[in-house]
């Protein structure tokens, strides 16, 4: 059954086909059967490709009775010379044919997981993102889905290769006596059971490997996003120390991945093998037999049992990397999420409305942030929300739009659950300007058309005008195509937050929701931002959370928030009348 993850979702990108996703066996397969013309290829190269090593030990032993023989049948050796030059030139093409199979099938499987990884990870809520270390999602995202890709090759092209090669004595040998099957016979059934034993001891480990990966990786990444925390502590020794333990424990599991490669017994078996058939044929040549050729035919058909196992040792062993990695970035597609996409949900037009009814909420495991909230904000107006640190004022904003959902009661916008909207069309109409603004490595122009990347360049810099960030914009060097740094560390607090302002402006939305937005600019610059957000706001419902009483007193309706409960609402001068609590955010 092929299964996909339909639930739980806030996006989907469009897959080229389903997974399935029961198991990383499973996951893999699902791949190479899409792309089985490759695998064939693959196939058919090794198959070709060992069936034709074959044939030079056959030939030579010829060649050797040839020359044995009286008078010595010279005339026969440039035949076998060609022979096996022919054949040796079409092997080599067969081999390229497995190996160019291998390589392409390995990079398309590790195009496609990529494309379906990252699919999934927009697609998981944010309960799952915060929860989920950074350092080890990246860790899965690139270097396990490497190792699928050399699961592939040289993993399975070594492996299928090596394989075919251990049959061709089984098939041979036989037919110069039957007595010889007995040494292929007893090697591969001992090769088999030891590999069993080999990678049953192996698999563990190369799970603990990726695993210690994935933990030195969340820690370096943990250490450069905290860089200036780590310097400003000046806490670089104890950094160093920390991520040095766990680069000793990344080592410590390859240490032990490599005692396990060591004691590999097939190469005990192969000496045995080769000692055992010399010994055989030559028994049989001394009782006449067998002949010089057919002794030097066998035991050069026991040599093919040398590539097998080789490159077995590290075959076998990237396999089970990839595996292990297989098994890692399935755990982290098949992880649930708390958000359900809505696909066939309400997209209608958006007024903005909004009304929350005896809304609870709390984190995973945590104590209530939200307790029976109820108000209702009719379109077009402006809410403040107010509040001392830890209120839930953030809380309550993020589940306007989704980003987490409630545990009971109903928030709704134009009186439909926003869990009865499409997921999409409830966000696109949604603009959210936070506190801790985030922006991204590219051209200030791409920054503000995030949300509308279809946007002309006249109305970005309508909206870079409408908040204020036109000005400083123009004094770059390259204007609109000046490169920000990573989140914006290029920028002032205050650019950054007029750059947010002006990527919302731009997107139009139904609701706009400024979560302490303008705490990083000073007050003449605030002064412009506020009057741009004054003419922005009409039109559209527009949430404030602020801390600045001249933002508070023009809002249409005030909600004050203590210990998650609305204890106060109504506009300024209500509550200078009627809320202690109110009165005491202003005396403060």
């Amino acid at each position: 059954m092929m299964t996909t993850a339909t639930t739980a979702m806030e996006f989907k990108a469009p897959e080229a086909f389903a997974t399935d996703r029961r198991g990383p066996v499973r996951w893999i397969l699902s791949y190479v059967r899409h792309y089985w013309y490759i695998a064939a290829v693959m196939v058919i190269g090794a198959a070709g490709n060992a069936a034709l090593a074959a044939v030079v030990p056959i030939l030579v032993g010829q060649a050797f009775n040839a020359i044995l023989q009286s008078p010595p049948g010279v005339a026969l050796l440039p035949g076998i010379v060609l022979t096996i030059a022919v054949s040796q030139i079409f092997r080599g093409f067969l081999q390229f044919g497995r190996n160019f199979g291998a390589e392409l099938l390995g990079q398309r499987v590790e195009r496609d997981i990529r494309h379906e990884l990252y699919s999934s990870l927009l697609a998981k809520s944010m309960t799952f993102h915060s929860l989920q270390s950074v350092g080890d999602t990246m860790a899965r995202a690139t270097n396990d889905v490497r190792e699928i890709n050399f699961l592939f090759s040289p993993g399975m092209n070594l492996v299928i290769g090596s394989a075919v090669f251990m049959f061709m004595p089984l098939f041979v040998a036989p037919s110069y006596h039957p007595a010889l099957i007995l040494t292929p016979l007893l090697f591969i059934i001992g090769y088999f059971l030891s590999l069993w034993q080999y990678l049953h001891e192996l698999s563990p480990i190369t799970s603990d490997v990726r695993q210690a990966f994935g933990r030195m990786n969340s820690r370096l990444a943990e250490a450069i996003d905290g860089i200036e925390t780590v310097k400003g502590l000046a806490q670089e020794r104890s950094e160093v120390e920390r991520f040095g333990k766990n680069a000793r424990s990344y080592r410590d599991a390859f240490v032990h991945q490599g005692d396990i490669e060591a004691r590999f017994i097939p190469l005990l078996l192969l000496g045995l093998a080769e000692a055992g058939s010399l010994l055989h044929s030559l028994i049989l040549y001394q009782q006449g037999l067998l002949n010089v050729g057919q002794v030097v035919a066998y035991f050069g058909l026991i040599q093919l049992f040398g590539f097998p196992t080789f490159t077995s040792l590290f075959a076998y062993s990237q396999i089970s990397l990839g595996m292990a990695g297989a098994q890692r970035i399935l755990e982290l597609i098949n992880r649930e999420n708390d958000l359900d996409q809505n696909i066939d949900g309400y997209q209608g037009p958006m007024r903005g409305e909004i009304e929350f009814k005896d809304v609870s909420f709390s984190y995973i495991d945590g104590e209530p942030v939200l307790e029976e909230v109820s108000f209702k904000a009719p379109p077009g107006i402006t809410v403040a929300i107010v509040g001392q640190t830890g209120a839930g004022k953030t809380s309550l904003v993020k589940l306007v739009n989704r980003t987490y959902d409630v545990q009971s009661g109903q928030v709704l916008v134009d009186g439909v659950d926003v869990r009865d909207w499409n997921l999409e069309a409830l966000r696109k109409n949604i603009s959210v300007i936070e506190q801790d603004i985030f922006l991204f490595s590219r051209t200030v122009r791409e920054n503000i058309a995030f949300g509308m990347q279809t946007a002309e360049p006249e109305e970005i810099v309508i909206a870079a005008r409408a908040a204020q960030a036109d000005e400083f914009i123009q004094s770059f060097n390259e204007g609109y195509e000046a490169m920000v740094g990573e989140r914006g560390v290029t920028l002032s607090g205050g650019q950054r937050q007029r750059l947010a302002l002006a990527r919302a402006f731009l997107t139009d939305p139904r609701i706009l929701i400024l979560d302490d937005s303008t705490s990083a600019i000073d007050s003449a610059t605030e002064d412009r931002i506020q009057r741009a957000i004054y003419a922005a706001a009409r039109g559209r419902t527009t949430i404030i959370i602020t801390h600045r009483l001249s933002q508070i007193r023009w809002a249409d309706l005030i909600l004050v928030l203590q210990k998650g409960r609305v204890v106060a609402q109504g506009n300024h001068e209500e509550l200078m009348r009627t809320s202690e609590p109110y009165r005491r955010i202003f005396r403060e």
